[in-house]
Protein backbone atom coordinates (compact mmCIF):
# COMPACT_ATOMS: atom_id res chain seq x y z
CA UNK A 1 0.00 0.00 0.00
CA UNK A 2 1.88 3.35 -1.21
CA UNK A 3 -1.38 5.33 -0.07
CA UNK A 4 -0.16 7.18 3.49
CA UNK A 5 -2.37 6.99 6.70
CA UNK A 6 -3.28 10.89 6.42
CA UNK A 7 -4.57 10.55 2.64
CA UNK A 8 -6.31 7.75 3.28
CA UNK A 9 -7.75 9.72 6.34
CA UNK A 10 -8.71 12.54 4.17
CA UNK A 11 -10.37 9.76 1.67
CA UNK A 12 -12.23 8.63 4.70
CA UNK A 13 -13.16 12.34 5.42
CA UNK A 14 -14.37 13.12 1.80
CA UNK A 15 -16.19 9.68 2.18
CA UNK A 16 -18.26 11.18 5.17
CA UNK A 17 -19.90 13.93 3.76
CA UNK A 18 -22.39 11.78 1.52
CA UNK A 19 -23.39 9.85 4.60
CA UNK A 20 -22.48 12.16 7.55
CA UNK A 21 -21.68 10.52 11.16
CA UNK A 22 -22.62 12.40 13.90
CA UNK A 23 -19.81 12.90 16.45
CA UNK A 24 -22.26 14.77 18.53
CA UNK A 25 -20.34 15.74 22.06
CA UNK A 26 -18.32 13.28 22.12
CA UNK A 27 -14.79 13.79 23.87
CA UNK A 28 -12.83 13.80 21.29
CA UNK A 29 -11.80 15.07 17.92
CA UNK A 30 -13.21 13.77 14.66
CA UNK A 31 -10.11 13.92 12.63
CA UNK A 32 -8.23 11.99 15.66
CA UNK A 33 -11.00 9.38 15.82
CA UNK A 34 -10.51 8.79 11.55
CA UNK A 35 -6.84 8.99 12.45
CA UNK A 36 -6.56 6.20 15.08
CA UNK A 37 -8.83 4.14 13.23
CA UNK A 38 -7.60 4.23 9.94
CA UNK A 39 -3.67 3.62 11.41
CA UNK A 40 -5.32 0.50 13.31
CA UNK A 41 -6.35 -0.58 9.99
CA UNK A 42 -3.28 0.22 7.65
CA UNK A 43 -1.30 -1.60 10.36
CA UNK A 44 -3.58 -4.98 10.42
CA UNK A 45 -3.44 -4.40 6.26
CA UNK A 46 0.67 -4.59 6.60
CA UNK A 47 0.22 -7.64 8.97
CA UNK A 48 -2.01 -9.13 6.54
CA UNK A 49 -0.37 -8.49 3.32
CA UNK A 50 3.00 -9.86 5.43
CA UNK A 51 1.78 -13.00 6.73
CA UNK A 52 0.53 -16.65 5.13
CA UNK A 53 -3.02 -15.79 5.00
CA UNK A 54 -4.51 -17.48 1.46
CA UNK A 55 -6.26 -14.71 -0.87
CA UNK A 56 -9.47 -16.42 0.32
CA UNK A 57 -8.82 -16.01 3.80
CA UNK A 58 -7.99 -12.24 3.58
CA UNK A 59 -11.65 -11.94 1.58
CA UNK A 60 -13.03 -13.33 4.51
CA UNK A 61 -11.57 -11.33 6.92
CA UNK A 62 -12.26 -8.15 5.67
CA UNK A 63 -15.94 -9.37 4.47
CA UNK A 64 -16.36 -10.04 7.88
CA UNK A 65 -15.06 -7.15 9.59
CA UNK A 66 -17.09 -5.46 6.92
CA UNK A 67 -20.40 -7.33 8.39
CA UNK A 68 -19.43 -6.95 11.97
CA UNK A 69 -19.26 -2.76 11.19
CA UNK A 70 -22.62 -2.70 9.21
CA UNK A 71 -24.35 -4.66 11.83
CA UNK A 72 -23.08 -2.65 14.55
CA UNK A 73 -23.93 0.38 12.59
CA UNK A 74 -27.79 -0.86 11.98
CA UNK A 75 -27.82 -2.02 15.24
CA UNK A 76 -27.17 1.61 16.63
CA UNK A 77 -29.00 3.48 14.05
CA UNK A 78 -32.22 1.66 15.05
CA UNK A 79 -31.70 2.33 18.53
CA UNK A 80 -31.72 6.04 17.99
CA UNK A 81 -34.40 5.49 15.92
CA UNK A 82 -36.64 3.98 18.90
CA UNK A 83 -35.51 6.37 21.16
CA UNK A 84 -36.87 8.71 19.07
CA UNK A 85 -40.25 7.43 18.99
CA UNK A 86 -39.68 6.52 15.14
CA UNK A 87 -40.63 3.41 13.44
CA UNK A 88 -37.91 1.13 12.69
CA UNK A 89 -37.36 0.14 8.81
CA UNK A 90 -34.86 -2.50 8.75
CA UNK A 91 -34.42 -2.16 4.74
CA UNK A 92 -34.07 1.51 4.73
CA UNK A 93 -31.45 1.60 7.47
CA UNK A 94 -29.60 -1.54 5.49
CA UNK A 95 -30.42 0.40 1.87
CA UNK A 96 -26.98 2.58 1.75
CA UNK A 97 -25.24 -0.71 2.13
CA UNK A 98 -26.32 -2.35 -0.96
CA UNK A 99 -25.49 -1.75 -4.57
CA UNK A 100 -29.85 -1.54 -4.85
CA UNK A 101 -29.49 1.26 -2.50
CA UNK A 102 -26.71 2.84 -4.40
CA UNK A 103 -29.08 3.36 -7.45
Amino acid sequence: MDVSTEALVDLLREVETEDPIDYADLPFSEHELRRLVMSSLVERHHLIENGTLSVSDIHALYLLSTAKLVLENTVLHARLLLLQGQRVDVQSLLAPFTLKGKS
